[in-house]
């Protein structure tokens, strides 16, 4: 596990589920060699999907740019080490959220 080593640049995410995206993000690591970046983001997106509904997008990576549109509440940005992990739940999260996006630009990891 990584806990205590992931650093969180942006998000809008409700404290207890930006714990949930650092716990999943330690134990993709733990199954994962980090060379494997689709499959943690394969691990982390499932996972989450799983726990708090469908529509939800991660990538992972040490170099990527995003411009990308999300549902209040719903987008982390952080790093553990060199590795950066943007998730959020995109225009096709839930209905209830429909008419509450944001846009947020992240800088190049």
């Amino acid at each position: 596990m990584l806990e205590g080593k992931a650093v969180i640049g942006e998000t809008d995410m409700l404290q207890t589920m930006q714990q949930d995206a650092l716990d999943l993000a330690a134990k993709a690591l733990d199954f994962f060699d980090v060379t494997e970046a689709t499959e943690i983001a394969r691990f982390i997106k499932k996972e989450f999907d799983r726990i708090h509904g469908a529509g939800w997008q991660c990538i992972v990576g040490t170099d990527f740019g995003s411009f990308v549109t999300h549902c209040s509440g719903c987008f982390i940005y952080f790093c553990v080490g060199s590795l950066a992990i943007l998730l959020f739940r995109g225009s096709a999260g839930s209905d209830a959220e429909a008419n509450h996006f944001a846009t947020l630009e992240t800088v190049k990891a």
